[in-house]
């Protein structure tokens, strides 16, 4: 699993995963997820290459979001794999975190 972030325009950051959110995976990009959503006030995590996502990837990505959205933030999912999506749908937290496929409609939301 790797991750990267990338400054954006408007101050939105965005977080580029990439590999498996399994166990190991999510142990990989916790800490970094953490230090990113402390400091993040508009998040974008891009998923677009994650190819696999379990229970402790989710939690990955639930802990740092509700960090961003208890300081008064907004966070987007964008452009998830549809065996990516499947799995955040069947948790329901996309009621919670907003899915985008489109740059464009997944910077609306963190205006």
């Amino acid at each position: 699993m790797n991750i990267s972030t990338e400054e954006m325009d408007g101050g939105v950051t965005r977080v580029v995963l990439d590999g498996r959110m399994d166990i190991e995976g999510a142990a990989k990009v916790d800490l970094k997820m953490n230090v990113v959503a402390g400091s993040a006030k508009f998040l974008l995590l891009d998923l677009h290459g994650v190819t696999f996502m379990g229970s402790m990837g989710l939690r990955s990505i639930v802990v740092p979001a509700k960090n961003v959205h208890r300081r008064g933030g907004k966070v987007v999912l964008f452009a998830p794999q549809p065996m990516v999506e499947e799995v955040i749908k069947a948790s329901s937290i996309d009621q919670i975190i907003p899915i985008r496929h489109d740059l464009e409609p997944a910077l609306e939301i963190l205006k």
